[in-house]
């Protein structure tokens, strides 16, 4: 076994043990913290696929930026009510056949699909090429997704506040 097959296998294990570990977890702040697990090694399996841009978006947006406000106002909320948030697994028999029926039609819709060849060569986007499309034909998109991750921070900083208005 070389030590990319073994790294891929380690990321890979990480991956779906955190994820199963997320399921059965009760403590919200420790599921904040495995789904960082999980985002980090979905990053090492991206980098070991060549895809480094999309490995580090996912580190510097989802590991870095989002999960930090979650852990932020999982902290903040148990700082308000002086207890930690319990999640009560009330429906785990429904739950699991729900998950079950959506593996099995996931199997199923892989396993009849036919996959082709690929044919010539492969045109790769480099880092340049994502940025100077991200900055000039897409700009008006990429703003706007930025202005609603604003506002979706002020309103989590204004719900989250103590401050009480007067009625």
């Amino acid at each position: 076994m070389t030590l990319v097959t073994f790294l891929f296998y380690f990321f890979e294990a990480v991956v779906a043990l955190s994820a199963i570990a997320l399921a059965l977890v009760r403590n919200v702040f420790y599921g904040a913290l495995l789904v960082i697990v999980c985002l980090l090694a979905l990053a090492g399996i991206y980098v070991m696929a060549f895809a480094e841009f999309v490995a580090v978006t996912q580190i510097l947006i989802y590991a870095g930026g989002i999960l930090v406000v979650i852990i932020f106002g999982i902290m903040l909320t148990s700082k308000i009510s002086g207890k930690p948030l319990v999640v009560d697994h009330t429906f785990v028999l429904s739950g699991l056949t729900v998950a079950a029926a959506f593996l099995a039609l996931i199997v199923y819709a892989i396993s009849t699909q036919t996959f082709p060849e690929a044919k010539g060569t492969m045109q790769v986007a480099t880092i340049d090429t994502v940025g100077m499309a991200l900055f000039t034909k897409y700009v008006l998109p990429f703003e706007i997704a930025g202005l609603l991750l604003l506002m979706a921070l002020i309103g989590a900083a204004v719900i989250a506040s103590s401050v009480k208005t007067k009625s």
